[in-house]
């Protein structure tokens, strides 16, 4: 068994059932940002354009907020139905890695930050549900348990 079987094994066995309503927000939450985000490309356009967070050029910058918007909707959806659920995890740990160091400290840290709280959050969850998996109520498990012919 190499590690990440272990990993693997160990969440899936110790996963409680309540963890599975926190599942089921994050990627409702994940997926209302991902609305959010395609609802907005030419305001956050503007804001990495004017920040110059990665040096994005104008087309660079619309590019890169389709396909955050379009992992956010996928993945929000996946980690909501627990389908996939450590492959929707690992795809948005690097949007959120990037949401927090380099798009909200770039705006300065504070404690009052409220988006910066939220992104924080919401990759440690990631981070949580990519070791312990989608749990009991998910698409994930029902596939598992159904008899193969």
């Amino acid at each position: 068994m190499t590690v990440i079987q272990r990993i693997e094994h160990w969440g899936d066995v110790h996963h409680a059932k309540w963890l599975d309503v926190i599942r089921i927000v994050l990627g409702l939450l994940i997926f209302s940002k991902g609305i959010a985000i395609v609802s907005n490309t030419a305001v956050l356009q503007d804001l990495l354009l004017q920040n110059n967070v990665f040096g994005f050029s104008g087309m660079m910058a619309s590019v890169a907020i389709h396909i955050v918007g379009f992992v956010h909707l996928v993945g929000g959806i996946l980690i909501t139905l627990g389908l996939l659920t450590r492959f929707a995890v690992v795809i948005q740990i690097p949007i959120l890695l990037c949401a927090v160091f380099f798009v909200n400290l770039s705006r300065g840290f504070s404690i009052l930050n409220s988006e910066l709280w939220l992104s924080v959050i919401v990759l440690l969850l990631l981070v949580l549900f990519w070791v312990i998996g989608s749990g009991p109520f998910s698409v994930d498990h029902q596939m598992k348990r159904k008899p193969r012919r």
